[in-house]
This record gives C-alpha cells, sequence and structure tokens, in this order.
C-alpha cells in the first residue's frame, strides 16, 4: 500500500471533504473593506489572499461570486485591507453575513471606519495594519479549457499603511504581537501564529 493518497481532481478526491482548502494553509485572510459608488461601505473577509510583490507592493484577493467588494472596487478603483486579529475575529466573522448590497458591515459587527488618507475608503480602526490600495486590474478566472469561471481575481498597488504604534518594536512590526487570524482547514477552522523562528537566506 502506499504512503501518498493520490486523486486526480477532475475525477474527484474520494473524501468526506476537499482536502484543497486544508492543505493549502494557514492563509491570512483578505479583510476587504470597499465603498459603493453611493457611499455605501463593505466589509467583507476573503479566503483566498495573498502578496504578489514587494517593490512596488502589490496584493490581491479572489471572490467566489462577483460580490459586492468586486463590483465596489471596478467602480472606484480603492479598497483596503485589514490585518483580521484574534481579537477582531468575531467582528470579522461577522461581517461575512451575506447581507444586502445596501448593508454597512462596519456598523454590523461594531467596527469603527477610520478615514483613509490616499484613498476614500475607511479602514478598520481596530485592526493593527491596514493597507490601501489603489486598483490594478480585476481578472476573471478561466479553467484549462478557458472556460470562464465565477471567480473575480482583483489586485491592488499599496498607496499607504496604517500601523498602530504599540505594534512597531524598535522600528519593526510585531506580527506575532498582532496576533493576525488565518483560514487553516476545513469552513469553520481557523489558526494564529504560533512559535516562530528564523532563517537567513543562503548567500550565492
Amino acid at each position: 500500500m502506499s504512503d501518498t493518497y493520490f486523486y486526480d481532481p477532475a475525477a474527484g478526491h474520494g473524501l468526506p471533504h476537499d482536502p484543497f482548502k486544508a492543505i493549502v494553509a494557514p492563509r491570512l485572510i483578505g479583510w476587504i473593506s470597499s465603498r459603493s459608488p453611493e457611499g455605501v461601505l463593505n466589509l467583507a473577509p476573503y479566503s483566498f489572499f495573498g502578496a504578489f510583490s514587494s517593490f512596488p507592493s502589490i496584493i490581491g484577493f479572489s471572490s467566489e461570486g462577483r460580490k459586492d467588494s468586486i463590483a465596489n472596487i471596478e467602480a472606484t478603483g480603492e479598497f483596503v485591507w485589514n490585518l483580521a486579529s484574534r481579537p477582531l475575529a468575531e467582528q470579522m466573522n461577522r461581517s461575512s453575513a451575506p447581507v444586502a448590497a445596501d448593508v454597512d458591515e462596519f456598523a454590523l459587527s461594531g467596527l469603527t471606519p477610520a478615514p483613509g488618507r490616499n484613498v476614500a475608503v475607511p479602514h478598520v480602526a481596530e485592526s493593527p495594519a491596514a493597507l490601501e490600495c489603489k486598483l490594478l486590474q480585476v481578472i476573471r478566472l478561466h479553467t484549462l479549457d478557458g472556460t470562464p469561471m465565477d471567480n473575480w481575481l482583483a489586485l491592488g498597488q499599496v498607496v499607504g499603511v496604517h500601523i498602530q504604534q504599540r505594534f512597531l518594536k524598535d522600528g519593526l512590526f510585531d506580527t506575532h504581537g498582532a496576533q493576525p487570524i488565518m483560514r487553516a482547514g476545513y469552513r469553520a477552522d481557523y489558526a494564529q501564529i504560533g512559535e516562530m523562528f528564523q532563517m537567513v537566506r543562503p548567500k550565492a
């Protein structure tokens, strides 16, 4: 018997639940704030999120379904990523509720919208850090055979960074102290940073 379980996704995984999201984990949460053209604030968490460049800084998130965040960002060209921390976990979860487009998730979640500096979109005042972004592009994802999917990738360039002073230690952002939470596994599974260690990249 092989020590490895293999499956072809096209044929099905044959397991009680699809393991894909549990394997590609943990993942920082794309807690995205946006503003509709009419001025309605939106705040929503996305499981698929990442950083793609550092010079300039570029981040992105993918929405399964064309949700309010994508519509707002395409219309206004701006969004903000907010760091979802352990103390804010319940509010982050509340902001994921499937509510109508005219509902302000800041108010729904009991969070404070802090004004942006370089964008007209507010960030979560209670969050340890936030990244203001200008939209670079929204990409509709396609399958191998070219079939358009109901998945939308938004990429933005960071144009402003907010950091709560208490999370700066000797000029360095205290990642461990900020207690970021991450998606880790199946529908209800989350993780937070435990022990950290350092490794110096080898020189050529």
